[in-house]
């Protein structure tokens, strides 16, 4: 069984491991609790790694292994198939949100930790000869973690020193952010030096280090504004009270502490709401510095923090879409309300979105990431048939317009260059969509909205594998994401024969408004033999989209799918009951198929 801290360091602990029994009690609260699925191979995935690591054989767990024995693959399983780093990082997935929500006060966590399947198992809580630590000290003691165990004078010391250094600077900062409305078009987050809570100068380079890879990865964000410690010049001596509107003030505050002991570094983190002191989310990490060089390390924390916070659908956008900002002419409500669309699909939240965004352009013609979103919007009109206009330019004409000036205004804001990549995928410019899109992933690899949409522009270009690859990373990075990428995450695995795969991850893309999830899972439901349910799908997507089968060869080949995949999945609408021609036939239905005058989806 694997320890959390190093061999050196868990030396250090005179709390014992936890017992077997005590394990065995947590697996059984987490498979039992609402937040993990009752069913499917999460369940069985999860009890043989347990199982395994409590028999002592943690080494022995292997991608092979898991296949044969849970996933009931044949001998001759290769690493080609990505049944077991899918089904791992769903199970990463799961266990990340248990802790977040129903695990927050239980004894021992248990997570599977990255590069490997055997399960890390540690307690959550302080050893049992922990120095105790009043209310107004114990969110320092959080901020600079717990787990690795001093001396008792040390222990006194560090309480102490934490609860000036940590709350004296960092909660005293945090309050003098309070936010102005008015200072930006989203949300406003500063980030305070961390602190150094270790020993020697390796200590003292991480921390330095991980706040430079801090303020690099979070700009790359452009639905945020970032502040650094370069906005504390004007305080004066020790980060006084500022002049008032000396700088701008901050919604959020971001800080934490960083240890190094021995071959353990350990980074906590915080992310604070400055006008109610509310602690929205927080993060510990360890690292073994045996194993990975100090940049690597810096860099790999720094991505993780930035894309579990400043995503379009992290933790800062969610407190800012739960407390709406009165913003005036409704900037920040509208870029908002744009990721709620997203999630949603539909065609009445495409009008107000549409409506919106355009106001927001005619005020704010520079600002870069509204044109990009209206760009999308627009697609939306023609790929979608939500609300299509009848203007002299075409929705794609529209959209390709407005991504373009939205690149133009900014070249790296990274959702303008994800509009032009998309508006030239549904132009047929396929080559030049793809290198827009390696771009822009060069720019900001951290943006799983934007890694989202370019798997799924990889993957419906014929390069299901890798589109299928860059949607594990998208959701790995952000399991809160949009459902829109579950479902062609989903489509992928029907391409690549994946079943299981498909099946899971269709149900996951809950899109009940949004047309095309309907004739997704119809297909991946005739092939796992699941007719009914094929067929009630295809009859609620006819329904929504009876303009689409009667054209379905041009709808396919308007989104660049391959000869053999279209023909593929022509074959499954027709096992679901939808009388879809093939390509043989349209070519012998010249005025029906010439008198589409549709805009593709």
């Amino acid at each position: 069984m694997q320890n959390e801290l190093p061999p050196g360091a868990a030396a250090a602990s005179p709390r014992p491991a936890p017992s077997p029994e005590e394990i065995r009690a947590q697996l059984d609260r987490i498979v039992k609790s609402p937040e993990f699925p009752p069913s499917g191979r999460s369940v069985a995935f999860f009890i043989y790694v347990m199982e395994e690591a409590l028999a002592g054989r943690a080494d022995r767990i292997k991608g092979y292994s898991i296949a044969v024995e849970v996933f009931k693959r044949s001998a001759g399983f290769t690493q080609d198939d990505p049944v077991v780093r899918i089904e791992a990082g769903r199970l990463r997935r799961i266990l990340e949100r248990y802790y977040l929500v129903a695990g927050q006060n239980d004894p021992i966590l248990i997570d599977i930790p990255k590069g490997g399947y055997a399960p890390s198992i540690r307690w959550s809580d302080p050893a049992p000869d922990a120095v105790v630590v009043r209310p107004e000290e114990d969110a320092a003691m959080a901020t600079a973690g717990s787990g690795l165990r001093l001396p008792a004078v040390r222990r006194r010391w560090l309480a102490l020193a934490l609860g000036a250094v940590v709350i004296g600077s960092s909660y005293a900062l945090a309050q003098q952010f309070h936010f102005r409305p008015a200072s930006s078009h989203g949300p406003t987050l500063f980030i305070a030096p961390f602190v150094n809570l270790g020993d020697g100068p390796n200590a003292e380079n991480y921390t330095v280090g991980l706040t430079e890879e801090l303020l690099t990865a979070f700009p790359r964000f452009k639905e945020i504004t970032v502040f650094s410690r370069e906005a504390l010049k004007s305080r004066g001596p020790e980060g006084g009270s500022p002049q008032t509107g000396s700088e701008p003030d901050a919604q959020f505050f971001l800080g934490g502490g960083v240890r190094v002991s021995g071959n353990l570094v350990r980074v906590t983190t915080r992310l604070i709401d400055t006008e109610t002191n509310e602690i929205l989310w927080s993060q510990t990490y360890d690292d073994d510095i045996r194993t990975r060089e100090e940049f690597a390390i810096q860099s790999d924390i720094a991505n993780k923090v930035a894309s579990a916070v400043a995503q379009p659908y992290g933790v800062m956008a969610k407190a800012d879409a739960a407390n709406p900002p009165a913003d005036g002419l409704g900037t920040r409500a509208c870029t908002l309300s744009f990721y709620r669309y997203r999630a949603e699909l539909s065609a009445e939240r495409h009008a107000q979105v549409r409506d919106c965004l355009e106001a927001t352009v005619a005020r704010y013609p520079s600002f870069a990431t509204a044109s990009a979103m209206l760009s999308i919007v627009y697609l939306d009109e023609g790929r979608f048939r939500f609300n299509t206009r009848t203007d002299a330019a075409t929705p794609i004409e529209r959209s390709l317009n407005a991504a373009r000036r939205g690149v133009q205004n900014d070249p790296d804001d990274v959702r303008a260059m994800q509009a032009l990549m998309t508006a030239l995928f549904f132009n047929n410019q396929v080559p030049e969509a793809l290198k827009v899109g390696e771009q822009a992933l060069e720019t900001n690899p951290n943006d799983t909205e934007l890694l989202g949409e370019f798997g799924t522009r990889v993957a419906m270009s014929g390069q299901w594998k890798r589109g299928a690859v860059l949607l594990d990373r998208a959701l790995a990075l952000n399991p809160r994401g949009a459902d829109y990428y579950h479902g062609t995450r989903a489509l992928a695995a029907y391409m690549l024969h994946d079943n299981e795969t498909a099946l899971v991850e269709i149900k996951e893309a809950d899109l009940q408004r949004f047309p095309l999830y309907h004739a997704v899972a119809a297909v991946i439901y005739v092939d796992a033999g699941m007719i009914d349910d094929a067929r009630r799908e295809a009859a609620l997507f006819n329904k929504m989209r009876p303009d689409f089968i009667p054209n379905i060869v041009a709808e396919l080949k308007s989104r660049n799918f391959q000869p053999a995949d279209r023909a593929r999945m022509i074959a499954d609408i027709r096992k679901a009951g939808l009388p879809a021609v093939d390509e043989v036939e349209s070519t012998m239905m010249l005025p029906s198929a010439s008198s589409s005058t549709h805009q593709p989806r």
